[in-house]
This record gives structure tokens, sequence and C-alpha cells, in this order.
């Protein structure tokens, strides 16, 4: 992984206290207010009127700045929560140990606005107390700051900048902009301590650096590698939030490369570290899964009706992992033997995915998609009606198509390839799974279900 010394470019400091920030004029950048949204802007333009100090933040900026298109605009300000919320009728508060207001508009628009704070409550210590080896209490109460406490307290140097409307410039407190100018991913501050104290922030790291194409800072890297095994120490719906992102970014196959690369693929999929080790002549594991990955990412440019489902995501990550563990390509198994491999698949699911907390949902959809994917193989060539008619077919079938390109095969249609986003024939699989497991007190694979949901018919089911 090519780094960067932390003494080439940009600036860090680990104190707000006294700092003077680099003011970037509008001459200087291509920030432009016709590139952020009408309704970020009313709330800004309504918090200056009203005598307050209202800036665009974080991501939003970074994104402008780059040329591309925010998902998002949030806003911070030296008003406090009640007083925004006043501010605005078509709003409310959310979050407990730091308020924030959410800001309503039609389409389903959301504008969120923060309170400028202090470094985050992970971060915060007191400094008496830390000499004397005690544990720290977090604070329970807001934690209000300054605009250069707010921008210290936030996780990459790149993520630190406001764009201010009034003379609509860019603030660079923590060397942002430089390090975008010089593609650079650095953690501000003290990278041990703040991964430390929020280890999440190392898949930030990846992820910015993956999307960007940009370059990880040696102390960061360093950091990263040595503190890794600190993600299980993270609540497990945090990593899997972080995960779907990383997996709905359009640079799964850069990201998943980074994370190997650092060791954090193997802290977040272990089940995956034999598969990857082994040096097998038929396929490569690590090949295929970035095959796969960068077909995802392609999917994720062409569909733009929303993210793609979870079981969808998931099922394409596990494939390579599903193929060298399971042989779910090769086996030919049918009646009561099928519905023992489909409850074995689904038991392994269990038990590998645990750490992910993924809905029962999802593993039971995935179970389905793994265990009929051999079908497509091995009707490749003329698809029976039989087959045709299972509601699972069509995903089955454009995922054999993606494993296959993976795997050296004709590259998948690029209609196919959009069409795996959620559809109705999943969605009435998932039904169906759900209403025969409430009625009949078992899985839907279970042996002895009239063997629809997996197109085997054991013939040892009873009528009901």
């Amino acid at each position: 992984m090519p780094v960067v010394s932390d003494n080439e470019t940009g600036t860090a400091g680990p104190e707000p206290a006294g700092i003077v920030p680099k003011i970037i004029p509008r001459s200087e950048h291509q920030v432009s207010r016709k590139n952020i949204d009408r309704e970020a802007l009313k709330v800004l333009y309504r918090l200056r009127d009203a005598g307050f100090t209202a800036y665009l933040v974080g991501g939003g900026v970074r994104d402008l700045y780059l040329g591309k298109t925010p998902k998002d605009f949030d806003i911070s300000t030296d008003a406090r929560p009640g007083q925004i919320h006043k501010l605005f009728r078509n709003s409310r508060l959310i979050g407990r140990r730091f308020r924030l207001v959410q800001v309503f508009f039609r389409g389903n628009k959301i504008v969120e606005v923060s309170t400028f704070r202090r470094r985050s409550e992970f971060d915060i210590k007191n400094s008496t107390a830390e000499n004397k080896g005690e544990i720290e209490v977090l604070p329970a109460n807001n934690t209000f700051g300054t605009p250069a406490d707010d921008a210290f307290r936030r996780d990459l140097t790149i993520n630190g900048l406001f764009y201010e409307i009034n003379t609509f410039s860019i603030i660079d407190y923590t060397g942002g902009v430089a390090d975008l100018d010089q593609g650079i991913i650095r953690l501000i501050g003290d990278p041990d301590r703040r991964i430390t104290r929020d280890p999440v922030r190392m898949m930030r790291v990846i992820r910015h650096a993956a999307r960007n194409n940009f370059t990880i800072e040696e102390k960061t890297w360093q950091a990263i590698k040595h503190h890794q095994q600190e993600l299980k120490l993270c609540p497990v719906s945090r990593i899997r939030d972080e995960l779907l992102k990383d997996l709905r970014g359009s640079a799964s196959r850069p990201w998943a490369e980074l994370a190997m690369d650092c060791g954090i693929f193997d802290i977040l999929f272990p089940f995956y570290t034999p598969a990857l080790a082994r040096q097998a002549t038929h396929h490569n594991t690590r090949e295929e899964l970035l095959h796969i990955l960068a077909i995802l990412d392609r999917m994720h440019e062409q569909h733009h009706d929303g993210p793609l489902s979870e079981h969808i995501l998931f099922t394409m990550l596990l494939l390579p992992w599903a193929v060298a563990e399971l042989n779910i390509m090769e086996i030919n198994l049918k009646g009561g033997e099928a519905h023992r491999f489909a409850r074995q698949i689904r038991n392994r699911l269990d038990d590998i995915l645990a750490h992910l907390n993924i809905k029962r949902s999802v593993k039971e959809t995935m179970t389905i998609l793994l265990a009929n994917i051999n079908l497509c193989k091995r009707h490749e060539n003329h698809i029976p009606k039989w087959l045709k008619k299972k509601s699972y077919y069509p995903d089955c079938k454009r995922l054999y198509a993606i494993y296959r390109e993976a795997a050296g095969g004709k590259r998948v249609d690029d209609t196919e390839v959009a069409a795996l986003a959620e559809t109705a024939s999943l969605r009435q699989a998932r039904g169906r799974t759900r209403k025969s497991s409430r009625r009949r007190g078992r899985p839907a694979f279970a042996k002895g279900n009239h063997g629809g949901v997996f197109g085997f018919k054991s013939g040892r089911g009873r009528k009901r």
C-alpha cells in the first residue's frame, strides 16, 4: 500500500485552541451555490438572517470541491438545537447524547442541522483522569463548541471543511484542502488515539481512499494495521451499517483490496481467510471475489433507482466463499438430500454472519439463492419449464451469469446486471418463506415442505 509521510503535506494538529483557519476565496475553488440543493441554501440563509453563524460542512463540501454531486448536505451553526427547532416549523429534534435538528422539505428531502460541538465524545478525555489512570466517563449533556472545535472533532481532514455563503469561501482548520489537492487521506489528530476511541474510523479511512483513489498517509495506515483487532469491540449494528456503505459506494473492489492489504478484511470476514489463503489450481477465490465486486460496482453505477438490497449484496459477496467451501456449483442433490444441504447452508450463514447482525429474512433469501444457483449451471443450455416458473429463477440466473463472468466467462449484459435490484419475485419468495415458517413452525426449506422452494420434490411431504 503506497503511503505518504505525515510531514509531506497538510496539517492535522491535535488541538484547536488558538488555531487560525486558512480561508480559500471563491477564485481559488470550484464550489458554487448552483450545485448546492435549494433546500440547504434556504436553511443557511434563514439561520444567517436570524443572526446566527451557519456553514455547509463535511462531506458535502468535500464532494463539491472534487466536482462530485453530494448525496446530502449537512449544516453546522452556533444556534442551539432548541433555537433551530423554533426557527423551522418543518423540523424535529433527534438524538440523545447530542441533539440534532432535521428540517423536512417536499420530496422527502431532509437537511440535518447540528450545533458546533467539541471533539467527538469518544475523544474527550479529562487530563487529570488520564494521568491517574482512571476510566473516562462520557459526558451526558451536549458539549457545544466553536467552529474550530467542530472541525477538529471530525474524523478526516478532508471532512473538516466549511463553506461560508456570505463570501463564498472555504474555511479550512485541518489542512483538508491541501490533502484534497494532493489526494491524501489523513485522520485528524493522533491516529492511534482517534482509532482507539472509535475503531469504526478505520473503515471510513479505507472507504474514502477507495472511492476517491486517494493515498493513505503513513501514520494513519500504520495505526490501522496496528489496531485492526479493535474492530471486534464495536457494536455489530455499526459495523453492518458501515459495511453496507462500502458495498453500495461503487468502489467495493478497491475497498476490498485495501481492506485485505491492511488486515481489516480478515476481521470483518474471518470465514474467508482459509479460502483466500488456499492456492487452488482450478480457481482463485481472491480474484473471483474482486471480479464480482467490480461487477457490483458496475451495477451501482448503472442502477439509479436506489441501493441494491442486502440479500443481493451479501449473496454476491459470499459467492466465491460458497463455491470454495460448500462446492455449491458442482453439487448435484435431489429430494431430501437437497433439503438437508439447504439447511446446512442456512446453518453456516447463521454461524459466519452472526457478528454482522444480518436479518433472518435476508439470510433465508440468501439460502434460497445459494442453494439453487447450480441449477442454472446444470440447465445452462436448456432451461426446463418447471425451473422457469420458480420465483427465485430470474435472480439465480443473473447471479450465475455474474459468477461466470468473474470466473473468466462472457461479460454479463448490462440490462441483466441492472435488473438485480430488489425484484417482485424475491419479495414474494420472502413472503412465502415467512408465511410457511409461521404456519408450520419450521424453516420453509425443511424436508417435507412440498419441495417447491428449492425446486426439488422430495415426495415425502404430506398434504395439509
